[in-house]
């Protein structure tokens, strides 16, 4: 590339001096200002595109003290209108625009010189990102690079023999006309920004690739080079985006309007500022940084919804963190058509903000307003009552009866989301007062948890706002957030994935990266009806930096549509409580989260996966499986075993008024797992359950010594896969329309009767059997405070698996949406189990002496 500057270009002393201070390059090539668009976290700010030529600091020369003073050449060279030095301005405008265009495709040519070595790396067999990862990340870089070298070797010759009948507007025109190209490019910014971020924590080849990225200097200077980030390298063609139109309008400016270069330079404008106003529709809500009435950057860093607990009442707040300080805030009632506002409820400086330490003596949580695992499940219920509801009438085209039934289930998921986050995260003011949020994962307290703590990290001065700049900073957090509505699904568009119903299998193999040697394990978390619950945790893999897990769950989907994995470091000293749940913390080391495709995990065959994670590589497989293909009970073809096989044949066999494998897991739950956490709702590893399984339908000699080894969680997940697989249901296909009805009774007499005459109607072996893990689930839930398993968590767990039809049954009245899970009958399922589980204890001799004759026909 030439330079502009090696070839007859006279200069002047003066303007020396002026195209010195014009900043047109704003960062020029010695990479001090490469990092002056950054955030006080080193995040990147995405832009707001001015196109006025008002608000363009690239225009500003700097005088002595720093501050911005006007590029006024010196005096006569402008005055009267002079046409001769209004075009000699033009010239060195345009000479000094070049000059930044030599150093923009530098920056260009950097970006892209390891882009083609970790291609073709890509192909080998020792890869440092994938071929998606590189194109993700250098996304349109190679055709903005041709796009301006073009340009720039075909501005040149014109500076290089400058005459007043010059024109450029044609290349001007040309340039605003490929501008397009950068749609795509901001339309992919914030993505490629992650991903190289995140491949640079998970690869250290990577990382020192991107932090040393060298940028040749003009070709005047061409052994100076700088050192630059990729991060700041792919900031440039955000910031590049406003140049050709900055510069047309001071060229505009300096033309006569009788000269040909005139009506040329108008068309390329008003094309450059047809494109930024349309791009500028889409960026402005991602607008991150707002400027302080001092005149400091304060930038938008993380923002989204919480529930706050405010004098023992749950409250929808959005909270926005940014570079000093974090803001809560509600959204204000407007009337219809109004513009949306923020009103403040109250800021902390994160100079004063601390968060929740295991010494904290601060007051205990106080009481907080909660709703029944009933009611819960009594609003899912709804809600996928809506759903059906709403897809009926679309088809009826009833458009009215639709936005009827969507308010109606708006107001229903926004009640559960509302009351279902459970996870205290605290946050105190250093000057007194603290705040108690509860969030629904452990994933989503640690980000923010990190996020704060990352910006805790820099010299912060404690801030107080005043009442003006609080109003403006809550006035622009409307503009600046980047969570625009709560997860709804009335906030979906109807082409968006329900998500998937069913279960999920899940194998997590192995995980490598750690640098020292720990206690670690690994707990899953999906989305269901808007939020994150956990649903399976790995036994922990002791002392160790590679652990080796091999360990299958069954993850139940409820409209999920991701899959968190979480690996944690154990704590085993129990000095450390968390005042909040009166449990050990445990330290995250790393977090991942993958997208479950429908076309990729149904699939028949397992789907391999990694999630990179701070470092660390966390290995698992998952394949799917449609809930009537898993829910299916199938009798088994050898009669000899336990599984599949019905109750009455195995107690016959056995001589045994419980079969042995019930009695058996029952009582080693009771001696070692009563009390741990989410017993028969956390999932038991596959593996371990498929080999009590076969133990016990070969009544293997060792098995007790088996049952004595194995992970709790897994001797209870044989418990439900046992009474899951009868080849009918506990309670009978026979009296399951009596049960349904039974519990549908209003009057308490009637249903008394009714429930306890079906329970006398059951075989003999059945009804013990239920009866027996009736107390024993009873027990469990007196552990409540400990294991967190309620009677209504226990019905939801075992109601269907006791009651659900077998295939011909079920069969009958087929429901064709898969949302209907949480369908009435299941409800149902829940409910008898639940009314059997809160009545008094029954005994199986006084049903059978009691002889009151009611018809199971009710």
């Amino acid at each position: 590339m030439e330079h502009l500057s090696t070839r007859g270009l006279p200069r002047l002393s003066w303007i020396d001096t002026l195209y010195s201070n014009f900043n047109y390059n704003n960062d020029g090539y010695d990479g001090e200002g490469a990092e002056d668009r950054k955030s006080q976290d080193g995040s990147e700010t995405m832009p707001f595109i001015d196109e006025s030529p008002t608000m363009s600091p690239q225009l500003c020369a700097r005088g002595p003290d720093g501050e911005a003073v006007s590029p006024t050449p010196p005096e006569g060279l402008l005055a009267g209108g002079d046409i001769e030095k209004g075009l000699e301005m033009k010239k060195l405008v345009l000479s000094g625009f070049l000059a930044s265009e030599e150093i923009y495709i530098n920056q260009l040519e950097a970006l892209l010189l390891p882009m083609r070595p970790l291609k073709a790396a890509a192909t080998t067999s020792k890869p440092v990102l994938s071929v998606e990862q590189i194109e993700t990340i250098f996304y349109k870089i190679q055709d903005i690079h041709e796009i301006h070298k073009e340009f720039y070797d075909a501005l040149l010759p014109h500076i290089q023999q400058w005459d007043d009948k010059v024109t450029v507007g044609h290349l001007f025109k040309k340039l605003a006309s490929q501008l397009g190209i950068y749609k795509a490019f901001v339309d992919n910014y914030k993505v490629a920004v992650e991903t190289a971020e995140k491949c640079a924590q998970a690869n250290g080849q990577f990382q020192k690739i991107s932090e040393n990225l060298k940028v040749k200097g003009p070709k005047e200077s061409k052994d100076l080079t700088s050192t630059v980030t990729m991060e700041a390298l792919l900031y440039k063609p955000i910031d590049r985006v406003t140049r050709s139109t900055l510069v047309l309008h001071d060229l505009l400016k300096h033309t006569p309007k009788d000269h040909p270069d005139f009506p040329l330079l108008q068309d390329a404008l008003r094309i450059s500022q047809n494109f930024l106003s349309s791009i500028n529709e889409e960026i402005d809500p991602r607008r991150t940084a707002v400027t302080t009435p001092k005149g400091e950057a304060r930038q938008l860093v993380k923002d989204g919804f919480l529930v706050e607990v405010s004098e023992g009442s749950r409250k929808l707040r959005h909270i926005f963190l940014f570079t000093d300080l974090l803001l809560c805030a509600k959204m204000k009632k407007t009337a219809v058509g109004k513009h949306q506002q923020y009103e403040c409820k109250w800021y902390i400086p994160l100079a004063d903000l601390a968060l929740q330490t295991l010494d904290d003596s601060a007051d205990s949580t106080p009481h907080v307003q909660t709703l029944t695992e009933h009611e819960l499940d009594e609003m899912k219920n709804k809600i996928c009552g809506f759903k059906s509801e709403i897809q009926k009438e679309k088809v009826k085209g009833q458009s009215r009866v639709v936005d009827r039934l969507r308010k109606k289930m708006n107001e229903q998921e926004s009640c559960l989301l509302l009351h279902s986050p459970t996870i205290p995260f605290r946050i105190h003011n250093k000057n007194g007062k603290s705040y108690l949020f509860l969030l629904s994962s452990d994933y989503e307290r640690s980000e923010w948890r990190e996020s704060i703590e990352k910006l805790q990290k820099k010299d912060l001065q404690a801030c107080v706002l005043s009442t003006v700049e609080l109003q403006v900073l809550t006035g622009f957090c409307f503009k600046l957030r980047t969570v625009h509505n709560i997860p709804l699904t009335s906030h979906k568009d109807d082409e968006e994935s329900p998500g998937l119903y069913g279960f999920l299998h899940v194998i997590v193999h192995s995980a490598t990266g750690f640098k020292e040697s720990a206690n670690l394990y690994c707990t899953l978390e999906v989305d269901s009806f808007g939020y994150f619950v956990g649903k399976a945790k790995t036994r922990v893999f002791r002392d160790t930096t590679e652990p080796h897990w091999n360990e299958e769950f069954e993850i139940e989907l409820e409209g999920s549509q991701c899959l968190r994995i979480l690996c944690y470091e154990k704590c085993y000293d129990k000095s450390k409580l968390n005042k909040d749940d009166n449990e050990i913390v445990d330290k995250i080391v790393g977090k991942g989260q993958v997208q479950l495709d429908p076309q990729t995990v149904q699939s028949k065959n397992w789907h391999m996966d990694v999630i990179e994670m701070n470092g660390i590589k966390v290995e698992f497989s998952m394949k799917f499986s449609s809930r009537d293909l898993s829910l299916k009970r199938t009798p088994s073809k050898k009669q000899s075993g336990v599984f599949g096989v019905k109750i009455s044949v195995v107690t016959k066999r056995e001589r045994s008024k419980v079969p042995y494998i019930v009695r058996q897991c029952i009582e080693e739950v009771e001696k070692r797992g009563i009390e741990e956490v989410g017993i028969y709702r956390i999932s038991g590893v596959a593996t371990d359950i498929q080999a009590l399984k076969a133990a016990f339908d070969t009544n293997t000699k060792d098995i007790l010594v088996m049952l004595s080894d194995m992970d709790i969680n897994a001797i209870a997940g044989t418990l439900k896969l046992y009474f899951r697989e009868l080849p009918e249901p506990l309670l009978t296909d026979r009296l399951y329309p009596a049960f349904m009805e039974g519990i549908a009774l209003s009057d308490p007499a009637a249903k008394e009767n009714c429930m306890m005459h079906l329970l006398r109607s059951l075989p003999d072996p059945n009804l013990i059997t239920f009866l027996t893990l009736l107390e024993h689930l009873k027990r469990v839930a007196e552990k409540e405070p400990i294991n967190k398993m309620s009677l209504h968590n226990l019905a939801t767990v075992f109601g269907p698996t006791l009651l659900r039809p077998s295939e011909n049954e079920s069969s009958k009245a087929h429901v064709t949406l898969a949302s209907d899970i949480w369908s009435h009958d299941v409800m149902a399922q829940v409910q008898v189990l639940l009314y059997y589980l809160q009545h008094q204890p029954i005994s199986f001799s006084e049903l059978k002496r009691n002889t009151l004759y009611f018809s199971t026909d009710v």
